[in-house]
C-alpha cells in the first residue's frame, strides 16, 4: 500500500490525530517517547520488529521510545496518539504492547488527543489516570508474530493473501519446500503456537478490518474461511473478547 495516502493531522508534542484514509500507511518511524495509540474509528495496524499489533476499538497499543514502527489504516481511521513522559513511561512495558480499553482509559485518551487545550497540571494528571487504566485493565494482546524462518514467511504470504484457504499444512510445505513436521516445530518454536492457533488469528485480524468495513457477520465468516457463523463468532469472541455483533456494534458508535 503506498504510503503516500497522508492524513490530515492535527499534533502537538504530546498528543494528536491522524485521519486515515483507508488503506493509509505511514513511514517507518521511531521517536525519543514512547506513544500509545487508539482507533476512535476504523481499525489500525502498528508494525514492530516484534511482529503486527491489530488495534480495533478496543485496544489501545503502546510502542516504547526508541522502536521503529509503523502504523495502517483498515477503513477510514481517526487515530488518537498521546506520547507518554519518561517518568511514566517506566511505568508500562519497555517493549511494544496491546491493553483493553476500559471506557475511563477511553475517553482520557480522546481528551488528551482532542482539540481542548489542557494546561500542564491538567495533562499530567489525566496522563496518569490513564497509565493506571492501563495497570487495572493488564495486556490483552492482538498480536500476531512475525516469522523469521523463510519457510514460515513463505506460508504466511499465502494464509495473508488468502485468509480463507483450507489447505492443510502438509500441503502448504510441499508449495514452500518444507515438512509438515518442519513446519509445525518452526510454529511452536518461533511464534509460541500451532500452525491453526495461528491460522485462526490471521482470520479474526481479516475479519476485524471487514467488520470495521461495515460487512455483516455471516459475509464476513464465510470471507475468513468459517463454513458457519456460529464457528466464526466462537473463535472471534476467544480472541478478541467480544462477539462480532457487539465489535461492529462499538465501530459505529465510534463514527
Amino acid at each position: 500500500m503506498p504510503i503516500g495516502r497522508q492524513p490530515e493531522s492535527r499534533l502537538l508534542p504530546s498528543a494528536g490525530m491522524h485521519l486515515w484514509p483507508s488503506g493509509g500507511m505511514s513511514a517507518a518511524d521511531s521517536h525519543a517517547q514512547g506513544h500509545l495509540v487508539y482507533a476512535a474509528s476504523g481499525v489500525l495496524s502498528v508494525h514492530t520488529e516484534r511482529g503486527t499489533s491489530i488495534v480495533p476499538a478496543n485496544r489501545i497499543a503502546w510502542t516504547p521510545a526508541g522502536f521503529t514502527h509503523q502504523h495502517r489504516a483498515h477503513g477510514h481511521t481517526d487515530m488518537r496518539i498521546v506520547f507518554l513522559p519518561a517518568s511514566l513511561a517506566r511505568l508500562v512495558p519497555d517493549r511494544p504492547a496491546v491493553f483493553l480499553a476500559s471506557g475511563l482509559a477511553r475517553e482520557v485518551l480522546l481528551t488528551l488527543a482532542g482539540p481542548r487545550d489542557l494546561d500542564r497540571t491538567a495533562r499530567a494528571r489525566l496522563q496518569r489516570v490513564l497509565v493506571d487504566e492501563l495497570h487495572e485493565a493488564h495486556e490483552r494482546p492482538l498480536q500476531l508474530p512475525e516469522p523469521r524462518d523463510d519457510r514460515l514467511r513463505a506460508v504466511a504470504r499465502l494464509l495473508y493473501e488468502n485468509p480463507a484457504d483450507t489447505t492443510p499444512l502438509a500441503a502448504l510445505g510441499h508449495r514452500t519446500g518444507a515438512s509438515a513436521r518442519t513446519l509445525s516445530r518452526l510454529f511452536h518454536d518461533e511464534l509460541g503456537m500451532t500452525f491453526y492457533e495461528w491460522r485462526t488469528q490471521v482470520r479474526v485480524y481479516q475479519a476485524l478490518v471487514l467488520l470495521a468495513e461495515g460487512h455483516d457477520t455471516t459475509r464476513v465468516a464465510h470471507a475468513c474461511g468459517w463454513a458457519n457463523p456460529s464457528g466464526f463468532i466462537a473463535a472471534f469472541t476467544g480472541v478478541v473478547g467480544t462477539t462480532p455483533g457487539r465489535y461492529a456494534a462499538t465501530i459505529r458508535r465510534s463514527t
